[in-house]
């Protein structure tokens, strides 16, 4: 993973140099978007990850929801899974994953989703099922799990994925979770006829920049991450990308958020190398 040298100060006022990979810098912005989140629904990977940074920095009293059953969890380390123990650390319920998904997602208590994808496209519809032809797939991905439920019922949707042609697409192979279908009047509309309880995508982190949703629903380049350039986002992505102007550079990750991600959080860099 290339890295980008990036600038601070020591305590002394000395200059010094850091460095950090695309993956922790893209951890660092999924981070920072859950400021003044309370309730997060959230399962493993990068997800998982960014959530228990912004819980150790920017949302001190973020809350995590875990699908196995874990509501409120403090996870006294990174979880390996969602069966892991550790969710339950300092959690306010251990319930089953009927109750958790009738009682609290369903019932309207979780403030944001945070989900990953394969596939996704420029109204923030995710794709976690096939590549190809859904009955003779390139490749057989995991599938939804509670992902289309998380992406219609909890008001916010957050997304970290890495980028790529491949991923950023025109059409996806199979809509796993919804997420402004065709734009967003059809989406609202469908949203109120369904009884869905979610407002829909947010924002989209990716290792070249971080996306909102503007009026029409439809994705838009916010910020571009350090060392990355539009060129590479537009070749990256599948279709006529819009991009705001002025386009602001992602801030760099701190000291303290790269200490955070390599010593506590990832120490073997199973997410960050």
């Amino acid at each position: 993973m290339s890295e980008q040298p990036a600038r601070g100060a020591t305590s002394a006022g000395a200059p010094e140099t850091r460095a950090f990979s695309k993956s922790e810098m893209m951890i660092v912005a999924a981070a920072r978007e859950l400021a003044g989140q309370h309730v997060c629904f959230v399962g493993v990977g990068l997800p998982n990850i960014a959530v228990n940074l912004a819980r150790l920095t920017v949302a001190p009293e973020l809350e995590l929801v875990y699908e196995s059953g874990a509501f409120g969890a403090k996870p006294a380390r990174l979880p390996l899974s969602i069966g892991d123990p550790t969710i339950v650390t300092g959690a306010t319920a251990a319930v089953s994953m009927f109750e958790l998904f009738s009682f609290y997602l369903q019932g309207g208590l979780v403030d944001v989703g945070f989900l990953g994808a394969a596939q996704i496209d420029r109204f923030g519809n995710i794709n976690s099922t096939v590549i190809g032809d859904y009955e003779h797939p390139r490749t057989r991905l995991p599938g939804s799990g509670g992902a289309c439920e998380i992406a219609i019922n909890a008001r916010q949707v957050f997304v970290i994925m890495r980028q790529s042609k491949r991923s950023f697409v025109e059409r996806i192979d199979f809509r796993t979770s919804p997420g402004n279908l065709g734009g967003a009047e059809s989406a609202a509309r469908i949203r109120r006829e369904q009884g869905w309880l979610g407002n829909g995508p947010t924002v989209v982190v990716t290792d070249l920049g971080i996306y909102h949703f503007d009026e029409s629903g439809e994705m838009r380049l916010d910020a571009i991450h350090p060392s990355a350039t539009i060129e590479q986002v537009r070749d990256t992505i599948g279709w006529a990308l819009k991009v705001a102007d002025p386009l602001p550079v992602t801030p760099e990750p701190t000291a303290e958020e790269l200490r955070l991600i390599r010593e506590e959080l990832d120490p073997e860099g199973a997410y960050t190398k």
